[in-house]
């Protein structure tokens, strides 16, 4: 396992530290002209050369410093303005799916799926999975009942991001219920309450505070409730 944590490190720091912000620029300008491109790659190559250390496992070197060659290449050929952040991600992905094959078919360390796609693992995956869209979903069929959409036209705050709010302060509820921390519940309640604070005050408007208060405690009482039932069932 030592193995798969140096690759990941390695590609962590090749990624995102020695990467400058000023490289990938000029490699979406210029593409597969740019300098910059090979010489991330060539970085890739070095930093997992040493962080491996053992001429016996120069397939591996070779095997990431070739695909990640040809993902990124792909990537700033294909992305537009509109793919970026989607393609980063799929970028991502494809690195680190890279990094897992190497360690299965070039090293000794058996990589038994069994012991991933476990009961418990799959539980929290079904948990987890619930309070994103699905409890969004359900939190909009609620609110159906009034018109929220003249409570907020003069709100302005970024696109969709009550519902990430929402769906980033489920999933912490969620885990600190799951690992027996509750008093955190309560301080992300309470922060939670600060930052909104100033909202409620400027906008001097029951409905809009009585939209916020109930949406804050059905999104808390449902991952409060799926943290329950996930530490009964397991």
């Amino acid at each position: 396992m030592i193995l798969l944590i140096k690759l990941l490190l390695a590609h962590i720091l090749g990624d995102f530290f020695l990467q400058p912000e000023t490289w990938v620029k000029e490699k979406e300008q210029n593409k597969l002209k740019s300098n910059k491109l090979y010489l991330h790659v060539f970085i890739h190559v070095i930093l997992t050369s040493l962080f491996l250390w053992d001429v016996s496992l120069w397939p591996i070197v070779i095997t990431i410093g070739l695909t990640h060659l040809i993902i990124d290449s792909t990537k700033i050929l294909i992305q537009k303005k509109k793919t970026r952040r989607l393609l980063f991600f799929i970028d991502q992905l494809l690195h680190v799916g890279i990094i897992f094959l190497c360690f299965y078919l070039f090293t000794e360390n058996i990589f038994h799926l069994e012991s991933v796609i476990t009961e418990s693992n799959l539980l929290v995956l079904a948990c987890l999975l619930f309070l994103t869209t699905p409890t969004s979903i359900i939190m909009k069929t609620i609110f159906l009942k009034w018109n929220i959409s003249d409570l907020t036209k003069n709100n302005e705050s970024l696109e969709d991001a009550g519902k990430y709010i929402g769906i980033l302060e489920r999933i912490l509820v969620f885990i600190f219920i799951v690992s027996g921390h509750w008093e955190a519940v309560g301080f992300l309640i309470t922060a939670k309450s600060v930052f909104r604070f100033g909202d409620l005050k400027e906008s001097k408007h029951r409905q809009l505070t009585e939209y916020i208060l109930i949406g804050t405690l059905i999104s808390f009482s449902i991952a409060i409730f799926t943290g329950l039932v996930f530490n009964i069932l397991n």
